[in-house]
């Protein structure tokens, strides 16, 4: 009976031991802050069509933006993007928004080199409204998502990314634009 105590003291310990040094931490770590900037080309619903009421437009804006993401952790980033709205408008009604907030990566699959994310964003929207004789300032709220997609060490493609705004303090209610966007980026350092 002594010896089965004594063998199964044993295996358990060592199991035990297995088991805690795969929990170790690693002696060093690589840099994780990272700083990668880019374009992209957008499309969006303005939700604005005119006669100071939020509705449908008939017409989609398309536009530019440019980005940045700084990556302070593996989990932890700020994005800054901005973007202006400005073509194929809708009696001359463009937007342009301005905004930063974090940004989360929800996985990476190495093996395909891709990393969906969600962020949350706030900042300011600019709107130019109809024929240009009025413009205004708001407050805009974005979340959304995305895949960004690593060509190289240095280049990424963001293949896609959705993004939902809230203008809250808008004229007549609250505005809800939306859209979707595409582009590509350089990792600085």
């Amino acid at each position: 009976m002594k010896r089965f105590q004594f063998l199964l003291f044993t295996l358990l310990i060592t199991v035990f031991s297995a088991r805690g040094h795969g929990q170790v931490d690693p002696s060093a770590y690589r840099g994780k802050i990272s700083l990668t900037a880019g374009g992209f080309g957008s499309a969006f619903q303005p939700d604005y069509a005119g006669g100071g009421i939020p509705g449908t437009s008939p017409y989609r804006l398309y536009g530019f933006g440019a980005y940045a993401d700084l990556r302070m952790t593996r989990w932890v980033s700020i994005e800054a993007e901005m973007r202006w709205l400005r073509e194929h408008s809708f009696v001359g009604i463009a937007q342009d928004t301005y905004l930063f907030g974090p940004r989360v990566p929800i996985h990476e699959y190495k093996r395909l080199g891709a990393t969906p994310y969600a962020k949350a964003l706030v900042g300011l929207g600019k709107m130019d409204f109809e024929y240009k004789e009025a413009y205004g300032r708001f407050t805009d709220l974005a979340i959304g998502g995305g895949v960004d997609l690593n060509l190289s060490k240095r280049w990424s493609v963001r293949a896609f990314d959705f993004e939902y705004q809230f203008w809250p303090n808008w004229i007549n209610g609250t505005l809800k634009p939306y859209g979707a966007s595409a582009g590509v980026a350089y990792r600085i350092f």
